[in-house]
């Protein structure tokens, strides 16, 4: 039962969930088009990462203090995961672009050049997932969205 009770968890999952859901009405904002299946997806606004380690850093200060160790621990952990999510990740998703680019020139090179043989389409290429990584400002919002969640929540425990 302690696990139901761990503040710094369900405030990193509660941090997970919502910056997962809250993607599809912000992507709804902006293109007047539902896309339920960014609540399961990678990249986006807010980052569901940065989101989850902020709010367990924040969790984690709110129960043992910014002078602890377990806090010093989830504050570099949080910023190496942030930024990951700008580096790493994002330049992976950028040469997944170029590659499923590559591949459609390809294909349409091949087309022209003799009879492709009788395959469904989904045989002759496969993409790459290309929305990895974060844009910076995706990462802030996702980390203020932990940050924001977290007290909130706290606040919310602690009037009960």
């Amino acid at each position: 039962m302690e696990l139901f009770l761990n503040f710094p968890l369900l405030a990193s999952l509660a941090a997970i969930f919502f910056a997962q859901f809250v993607k599809v009405p912000i992507l709804f904002i902006a293109t007047r088009k539902w896309d339920w299946s960014l609540v399961t997806s990678t990249g986006g606004m807010p980052s569901s990462h940065s989101a989850a380690v902020t709010a367990l850093s924040t969790g984690v200060a709110l129960d043992h203090g910014l002078g602890s160790s377990i806090f010093a621990i989830s504050a570099v952990f949080a910023i190496i995961t942030m930024f990951d999510a700008t580096g790493v990740r994002r330049h992976a998703g950028e040469q997944a672009t170029v590659l499923n680019q590559l591949v459609l020139d390809f294909n349409t090179f091949v087309e022209e050049a003799k009879v492709w043989p009788k395959k469904e389409e989904k045989d002759k290429q496969k993409k790459l997932k290309e929305l990895l990584g974060h844009q910076p400002i995706e990462v802030f919002f996702g980390g203020l969205t932990g940050i924001l969640l977290a007290l909130a929540l706290h606040f919310l425990i602690t009037l009960s």
